[in-house]
């Protein structure tokens, strides 16, 4: 995007969790369901939730608390978004 001179705001999601939400709009923005939105290979999800059947308020009760288990990097625009992996995602995104 800097290559392309297209402007952007960075939040690092990590550092700075987003909200409950928060969390709900950029879900609508992407249009997909929670469990999606989770990054179930992460080291913290496979040793502590790995095969519980938690409810959407509990996985966005999880997303809050350890927010590095949310997908990213997530590009938004307007009234949609996207999850930018792989990057060809992102430019395909951006053009639109």
């Amino acid at each position: 995007m800097n290559e392309n001179n297209i402007g952007y705001e960075l939040i690092d999601m990590v550092n700075e969790p987003l909200s409950a939400v928060d969390i709900k709009t950029v879900l609508h923005k992407l249009g997909i369901g929670i469990r999606t939105l989770v990054r179930t290979n992460e080291k913290i999800f496979v040793e502590n939730y790995e095969g519980k059947d938690l409810s959407d308020d509990e996985l966005l009760h999880l997303l809050q608390k350890h927010p590095e288990l949310i997908q990213r990097p997530i590009v938004v625009k307007g009234s949609k978004a996207v999850i930018g992996r792989p990057l060809e995602k992102v430019k395909e995104f951006v053009e639109i």
